[in-house]
């Protein structure tokens, strides 16, 4: 055990290495909330109102872009460039390698996270969270519901130049149904029925909890169990389809 957490953890500096010698994965994992957040916390400076939806609505965003988006895009090209088969090869475990890339994820997501609370305490008026059990648990619920999602979806992905459009295809229509950057509760009702079976609706309404409303768990049990389908869902997917092989020429 001893072991493998080590190598783990070796694998997992590997990853953050590589991450930041990637500009492109960089800006697009890492920056591009930021630059919405900046954007539309400039556009809304005169409204407190749309402040509080758009700073949650953007730390949802950041997880979903750094777990979902990232873990699809970059399995799919360690499968089709042959890495995943090669390390499978090596004397290094299976589950040290792909927790090092999970770990790299998560961290990713949290530092997002983390930025954004702190942006919308010195910038735009949301103060500390208001229950910081409430947002490291949606947090935490999120990271594993659309991470799990984003393996999984890599499997339908048949090779890294579709990654692109196949990724943004759901990223982009879900941030938008999603109430990422409005109040959902404002969207017509068939935008706010799809937004309901959506788990970035409900890991938003967890965060806005948190950092704007500070109504805790209890009020947002129902958030947490839709997450929990998702997550369920998600794992049982990213299992049973995960190949080490590419599979398409």
């Amino acid at each position: 055990m001893t072991d493998a957490l080590a190598l783990t953890w070796h694998q997992y500096r590997l990853e953050r290495r590589m991450f930041w010698r990637n500009p492109s994965a960089a800006f697009f994992n890492f920056f591009l909330p930021l630059l919405f957040l900046g954007l539309f916390g400039a556009i809304f400076s005169g409204s407190q109102k749309n402040l509080d939806v758009i700073v949650p609505g953007i730390a949802g965003m950041s997880v979903m872009s750094t777990t979902f988006s990232a873990l699809a895009m970059n399995l799919t090209f360690l499968r089709e460039q042959g890495v995943l088969k090669r390390m499978r090869g090596t004397p290094l475990p299976s589950g040290a390698y792909l927790g090092g890339i999970a770990a790299n994820a998560v961290t990713n997501a949290a530092i997002q996270v983390a930025i954004v609370v702190l942006a919308g305490r010195l910038f735009f008026g949301i103060g500390w969270p208001r229950d910081w059990i409430e947002l490291v648990v949606f947090v935490a619920a999120g990271v594993v519901c659309l991470a799990s999602l984003g393996v999984a979806y890599s499997h339908v992905i048949p090779n890294f130049d579709a990654a692109p459009a196949y990724v943004n295809i759901v990223f982009l229509p879900v941030i938008f149904i999603s109430g990422v950057f409005y109040d959902a509760s404002n969207a017509p009702q068939f935008l706010r029925d799809i937004a309901q079976a959506l788990p970035l609706t409900h890991i938003i309404d967890g965060l806005s909890g948190a950092l704007v409303n500070g109504k805790g768990l209890g009020d947002h049990l129902s958030d947490l169990l839709v997450i929990g389908l998702w997550a369920l869902a998600g794992i049982r997917l990213a299992t049973r389809g995960f190949s080490w092989d590419q599979r398409r020429a």
